[in-house]
């Protein structure tokens, strides 16, 4: 039997979506975001040296073929990147109507997103009084913080004493479809913010709105606040079986690494780890060497996306890749015979374009354990199919198998 491992580099674009023009950040469509490319073009330029040096160095995802793939996806140049790919490689195109992480997550599971997320209006308030009303309700306050598109480090700094003084939990939202409680850990309390989480969630999941995410956090006004690693997403349920699911049905065990657990509700996943992306990598690891034949292995390494590409940090971006690269190959000699590893992004997060969001880009498919083939360009839903052929499963979803 076989084995495969699904691994999310979560915003890792690299241009090039046919539709990009339909999406903006700030005033800016995403026609000109460039994820990896424009991270690599600042790097040779001198302008990442922070913390790191030179030429964005990915010399394990390269000789996959990343480069080639960013030039098929987009054309654009991609400084240090050019090696001749050794592993399968392609591009691959959306066609969700969103470029979030549940819709970019279900359509590489094999599920394009079947309606349109509701987003909230970049105003203020953002929010219909009567939800606000509800989430106050079910909080057990006279009211809520917030009410409005923010980033989740400034508003916290921003309104955490008023919440540490009157107990309201703060509430924002973003360019997604996501609804976020922030709340201190402590005085408001984490199990209480989790329960209040998952008590409003079937009021915006009915609203369609994609995510209702706690972010929890310490601290107090003299000495700063910070978020801690308990956050949770609270998502809306896939409305039809997934990759997930066509693995449990023919027999093998599906390992959630990451927020995978949260993006599908558990949905066909037996267990979930979580936790930082250097606690991540080991648990990958130790995968690679103990997953069951015929598993799934389903991971998403976050931080490029939450720590680096919404904070605009491109020096932060590049270590993140580098970091990755260099732990990736470390991984990738020891997949046993008949292993299959897909290397892939849910969207764009270009930490040099205008704005704080995601970015609507095609993303790169990179595959090690069936030797070297240029893929072309395919579709979010053929790596679910391809995955379901290499474990030889009878459902394949609307995509089609590039092995």
């Amino acid at each position: 039997m076989s084995r495969a491992f699904l691994v999310v580099m979560d915003s890792v674009g690299i241009g090039g979506a046919p539709d990009a023009d339909r999406f903006f950040n700030g005033t800016l469509p995403d026609s000109g975001a460039n994820t990896l490319a424009h991270i690599a073009q600042a790097c040779a330029a001198g302008r990442a040296d922070q913390g790191r040096a030179g030429r964005l160095c990915l010399p394990n995802l390269d000789a996959l073929g990343l480069g080639a793939a960013v030039r098929l996806a987009s054309g654009a140049d991609v400084p240090g990147l050019g090696a001749e790919p050794q592993g399968l490689w392609g591009a691959a195109t959306e066609v969700s109507p969103g470029k979030d992480t549940p819709s970019g997550h279900w359509e590489l599971a094999g599920l394009p997103v079947p309606w349109d997320w509701h987003y909230f209006p970049d105003t203020i308030p953002a929010f219909p009084p009567d939800l606000s009303a509800a989430v106050a309700r079910v909080a057990g306050t006279d009211g809520i913080l917030g009410d409005c598109h923010a980033s989740g480090t400034e508003i916290i700094a921003r309104l955490g004493a008023e919440h540490l003084r009157t107990g309201w939990p703060i509430c924002y939202t973003s360019a997604d479809s996501v609804f976020q409680i922030a709340a201190h850990e402590d005085t408001f309390g984490l199990d209480r913010l989790l329960k209040l989480c998952a008590d409003v969630a079937p009021i915006l999941h009915a609203m369609k709105v994609g995510r209702v995410i706690a972010r929890p956090f310490i601290g107090n006004a003299e000495a700063g606040f910070t978020r801690t690693v308990h956050r949770h997403d609270y998502a809306i349920t896939p409305p039809a079986p997934v990759l997930t699911d066509w693995v449990q049905a023919g027999g093998g065990k599906v390992h959630a690494v990451g927020k995978i657990g949260d993006i599908f509700s558990m949905q066909g996943i037996d267990d979930v780890v979580k936790g930082p992306d250097a606690d991540l990598m080991r648990q990958l690891s130790a995968l690679v060497d103990s997953a069951e034949e015929g598993s799934l292995t389903f991971a998403n390494f976050v931080e490029f996306d939450s720590l680096f590409g919404h904070r605009r940090d491109i020096a932060g971006y590049a270590r993140a890749l580098e970091w990755f690269d260099a732990e990736i190959g470390a991984i990738l000699p020891r997949l046993r015979p008949g292993d299959l590893m897909i290397l892939t992004a849910d969207h764009g997060n270009d930490p040099s374009w205008s704005g704080t969001d995601h970015t609507r880009e095609r993303v790169p498919v990179l595959g090690a354990g069936r030797g070297g083939k240029a893929l072309g360009q395919v579709g979010f839903v053929d790596v679910a199919a391809s995955i379901a052929d290499h474990l030889g499963l009878a459902e394949r979803g609307p995509g089609r198998s590039f092995l």
